[in-house]
């Protein structure tokens, strides 16, 4: 059988999530809160970042409100510079494929057609996409703003592919899996260790797709 594999790229395909969680672990240790536990802290972050939006640029933006919100004295310029080389050196970072991503690529690209698809900063998404040396095993790119039962509609209508043939690869239940079957696709749930935390939610197969969860990416060379 001959398959539309949409993937997922952040925490899918190549690291991500680790190294906003490196920073967040170094910026919660550097404000060193006297009443708030690091859990709480956390959480205000969160609160923060479901305002600001995704890429990198925001959440180094997230991290400095944060920081002006929850200081418990009055923050120096020099503590404001440390909270944003907190979130910038997430770019200092080599790229990492996660295991077995390109030699099961190599397996599939002959067999379905492949399509990347993800959301964020459309210039940052694209530059990771240059980065990681894989873009040629898909036959189209897509970055989108936002992930939810309406863009997988309308890839759908785009690509002119039919959703009983069409799964959505990916490791976020909230943006790559719920959605994707509530617009009638199939969906592969490959959980990571790192998933960002608003990604989370209860894996729900609320629509007529199949849904499959493997423990590896290179286990899709097992079922496509």
């Amino acid at each position: 059988m001959h398959y539309h594999l949409l993937i997922d790229a952040d925490d899918t395909l190549w690291e991500n999530n680790i190294y906003f969680e490196q920073a967040i672990h170094a910026f919660i240790t550097f404000l060193n809160h006297s009443q708030l536990s690091r859990e709480e802290v956390r959480a205000v972050l969160d609160d923060v970042e479901r305002l600001m939006g995704y890429g990198s640029v925001n959440f180094t933006r997230s991290l400095v409100e944060t920081y002006r919100r929850l200081a418990e004295k009055d923050p120096q310029d020099e503590d404001i510079q440390q909270v944003r080389q907190f979130g910038e050196q997430i770019h200092s970072h080599p790229f990492q494929l996660l295991d077995g991503v390109k030699e099961t690529l190599d397996y599939l690209t002959p067999r379905h057609d492949l399509v990347l698809l993800t959301k964020g900063d459309i210039e940052e998404q694209k530059l990771k996409v240059e980065r990681s040396g894989i873009e040629e095993y898909f036959k189209r790119v897509i970055i989108v703003q936002e992930k939810d039962v309406a863009t997988y509609y309308s890839v759908a209508r785009e690509l002119q592919v039919d959703p009983k043939h069409t799964w959505m690869v990916g490791n976020s239940p909230r943006s790559d899996i719920n959605p994707s079957l509530a617009a009638g696709l199939n969906a592969v749930y490959i959980p990571h260790p790192h998933t960002w935390r608003l990604e989370h939610e209860e894996v729900r197969n609320a629509g007529e797709g199949r849904l499959l969860m493997l423990s590896a990416f290179a286990d899709l060379r097992t079922y496509f």
